[in-house]
């Protein structure tokens, strides 16, 4: 153990548990602190977890005790804190988006570039089984030439389950930079960087109302757009449409779809780690569901930060949640605008997942506690 790469979690908000699941016990990492602006949040977490220290946030980014921040704060908090642990020579991992602004999200990759750090970010559940096969899929011809594709994601909105959703509607919030990142991440997995795009944005509500927990019945305002659409330019030529929206009830279009010259693939929920990948090969009369062939099996939340420590930052990397980030924005650009946004940033394809079983990421040199 001591060998293992140490984390410091610094916000313990509803995802952090899915995270903290997923890292306990682990041979290659060990949480070493826990922070959060609720003091009662991070006491709590520290007693579940053996040698685990409550500490200010403050106090856990000069830390020596750790070489990673895994950063699970809202998104109007993350490029600060990102910042922070930048400044004191550590590495960061973070919830998506990057950052709630393209400027800071530049700030924080120029920032661990000068102090020489890396910088991840989720989504992760592109890494599992689902989108990892169909990109295998993609990869191996099974459609033919990539000529288009189509991604959706409709829910009547967050407030209806999260006990507190107001984050959902500032800065940084909406369906576009809620969702839009598992669609987005995926996308560049399939089909490549995007160049430019166009969108179309819209708000038809002001307030909402909290369904669940002590704030039930509670309004809130909306202050982002509710639902967005647009067209993504691929720089391989591919053309995506995208729609996002918190107003709608419910949807039969597939998650996304990927059109080829000799095929049609249907895609998972990128918010999954797992699902079915369904091939209409040209000429046929019915869709094929494909073998599992890429990707953690199992995975869960966390296994990107594992993938970050063991990888060197190839997968889940700072350079791909920016390029993410920017095309989100640009959509949101090009819809106040009137007009075609073209994109200043890139990405690499990060490298595929081969078919990785579960045994061989869930090591756990200690039980999980309870």
């Amino acid at each position: 153990m001591g060998d293992a790469h140490r984390i410091g979690v610094v916000g313990l908000g509803v995802i952090s548990r899915a995270y903290l699941d997923t890292l306990a016990g682990r041979a290659a990492v060990r949480v070493t602190a826990v922070a959060d602006l609720d003091t009662s949040r991070s006491a709590a977490a520290a007693a579940e977890l053996p040698g685990v220290r409550a500490l200010t946030v403050e106090e856990l980014l000069s830390s020596p005790d750790v070489d990673t921040v895994l950063n699970l704060t809202t998104p109007a908090a993350h490029a600060a804190i990102a910042l922070g642990a930048v400044g004191h020579g550590k590495n960061v991992y973070g919830e998506k988006p990057l950052a709630a602004t393209l400027a800071d999200a530049h700030t924080v990759i120029d920032a661990a570039a000068q102090a020489g750090v890396g910088v991840g970010c989720a989504p992760d559940t592109v890494l599992g089984t689902g989108v990892q096969t169909a990109r295998a899929a993609v990869e191996a011809g099974s459609i033919g030439r990539p000529l288009f594709a189509s991604a959706v994601m409709v829910t009547p909105g967050h407030e209806r389950w999260h006990p507190q959703p107001d984050f959902y509607y500032t800065a940084g919030g909406g369906p576009l930079l809620d969702m839009g990142p598992y669609y987005l991440t995926a996308l560049v997995h399939l089909l490549g960087p995007v160049r430019a795009v166009i969108g179309a944005a819209g708000r038809l509500r002001t307030e909402r109302v909290i369904g669940s927990g002590p704030r039930a019945g509670e309004r809130i305002p909306v202050e982002v757009d509710s639902h967005v659409s647009g067209v993504l330019e691929h720089v391989n030529g591919t053309l995506t449409t995208l729609t996002t929206s918190f107003d709608g009830v419910a949807t039969t279009a597939a998650p996304i779809e990927v059109h080829g010259e000799t095929g049609t693939l249907s895609v998972p929920d990128p918010n999954r780690f797992d699902g079915e990948v369904r091939l209409h090969p040209l000429g046929d009369t019915r869709w094929h569901t494909l073998p599992v062939s890429a990707g953690y099996e199992d995975g869960a939340r966390g296994v990107g930060l594992l993938d970050f420590v063991a990888a060197g930052g190839q997968r889940a990397n700072g350079e791909l949640a920016l390029h993410v980030l920017e095309t989100m924005t640009a959509l949101l650009r090009s819809s106040a605008e009137g007009r075609r946004i073209e994109l200043t940033t890139s990405a690499r394809v990060p490298a595929p997942v081969p078919l990785t079983p579960a045994r061989s990421w869930r090591d756990r040199a200690t039980p999980s506690p309870a």
